[in-house]
């Protein structure tokens, strides 16, 4: 019997995407940027997002609490230069900082 003396080496492993962070965004967005920046980060098209939401809320309500839950935990994303953001966005972003300066959640480095 023959041995093949050539040791097969394992197929190298793709490299891992690398993701930008959750964040939301300031240019793709209706109301808050959520899921605009959903889609950024999980690279499915925004519009699945928000038909998503849009069926939550029609099953029961909770696209509305998840959306305003992720509105205020997800941190704002770079705003362009030439843009800036509204009122909404500005309190989004305060409701943002006081939850995560009561030190219940830390904040991820």
């Amino acid at each position: 019997m023959h041995e093949n003396s050539e040791q097969q080496q394992p197929a190298p492993r793709p490299a891992a995407e690398v993701r930008p962070p959750l964040r939301r965004s300031c240019t793709d967005k209706m109301l808050g940027g959520v899921c605009g920046g959903l889609a950024e980060h999980t690279g499915i098209d925004s519009l699945v997002w928000r038909v998503g939401f849009v069926g939550l809320t029609l099953a029961g309500g909770a696209g509305v609490l998840v959306y305003a839950l992720l509105w205020v935990l997800m941190p704002p994303g770079n705003w362009p230069a030439d843009k800036k953001p509204n009122a909404l966005d500005r309190l989004a972003d305060q409701a943002h900082d006081k939850v995560y300066a009561t030190g219940w959640i830390p904040p991820r480095s």
